[in-house]
């Protein structure tokens, strides 16, 4: 079987990602392992090799394979420079010692950015360990095998497409979010909905019921790479921020929105370093989580590079 293998060196401090909670991306001793479709399955690797990511992937042909270890490439960060970010907020008052201290920390991405999309909308409004069963059972039910019949992938959009909602609805899905997940899919099957081109999709998808900012949000960060799309209305945020500007009361979106503007355009970024902040969890004294100016985030003096 043709196989394409490659190593990746990341510009900066890097770590690979644990494995998911969907049972897509199965982790075992050091290695992360999952199936591909292109359309054709393809099973693809990685692991970490001296000072690189080795990415390996077996498919039915060459091409099938390479595209295997490209979109790996990109749903582990492989490529992903936070060295601008880095080196910007390195001394920032609130989340400065977090980026010293964890500099390798990355968004967790989906290789395909319906993948992002589709558990976006299964997330919506729930415990994160519900939307993980809701995923697993997709996955089991609807996913695509591997030639060897142990793996499985995310549900295509064209096996979506083709669901009633009692179907998904039997996979604990609100009645809302599985005609919201129905429609998506049957448009990005069609390709009325084009999911490469972000702010045309973003609009497209806004016009259908049930999708809002925080969904797409989450496709931009999690499966187009958009490290200035913040998820803002994610409840972690809403607390977080409600807390850090001494509200008493969970933020607002849009004062979440504002609070990580400096930030721009790493504000996906500034948040997730942020909430993996320890010293952020609770308020005491003389710490960056009181009312003082030092808890607030700072603009940089010196320009940077635009973001995508």
């Amino acid at each position: 079987m043709p196989a394409v293998e490659l190593d990746a060196v990341p510009p900066g401090p890097y770590r690979l990602p644990p494995g998911g909670r969907d049972g897509v991306m199965r982790r075992r001793d050091g290695t992360l392992t999952r199936v591909l479709h292109c359309p054709r399955p393809a099973v693809v690797s990685a692991w970490i090799t001296g000072g690189a990511v080795r990415i390996r992937a077996e498919a039915d042909t060459r091409d099938c394979a390479a595209y295997a270890v490209d979109r790996m490439r990109f749903a582990l960060g492989v490529d992903h420079d936070l060295r601008p970010f880095l080196r910007r907020f390195r001394w920032d008052p609130l989340i400065g010692p977090i980026v010293r201290r964890r500099p390798w920390i990355r968004p967790l991405r989906r290789p395909e950015p319906f993948e992002a999309l589709a558990w976006a909308i299964t997330e919506q409004l729930i415990e994160s360990e519900r939307a993980s069963a809701i995923q697993r059972t997709l996955v089991r039910r609807f996913g695509r095998r591997s030639a060897c019949g142990t793996l499985r992938d995310v549900p295509a959009p064209a096996r979506l497409a083709e669901c009633d909602q009692p179907q998904l609805q039997s996979c604990d899905l609100a009645a809302g979010r599985a005609q919201a997940l129905i429609r998506v899919s049957r448009e990005v099957a069609a390709g009325r909905i084009d999911l490469a081109q972000h702010e045309a999709a973003w609009k497209r998808l806004l016009a259908i019921r049930e999708i809002g900012p925080w969904t797409v949000e989450c496709l931009a960060l999690h499966g187009q790479g958009r490290d200035d799309q913040l998820p803002a209305g994610d409840l972690a945020y809403v607390k977080l921020v409600g807390k850090l500007a001494g509200l008493r009361r969970r933020a607002t979106v849009e004062e979440v929105r504002e609070f990580f503007e400096p930030y721009a355009p790493y504000a996906a970024l500034a948040g997730l370093y942020a909430l993996n902040a320890p010293y952020l969890k609770g308020p005491a004294a003389g710490t960056p989580t009181s009312r003082s100016r030092s808890a607030r985030p700072t603009r940089a003096r010196t320009p940077i590079s635009s973001g995508r």
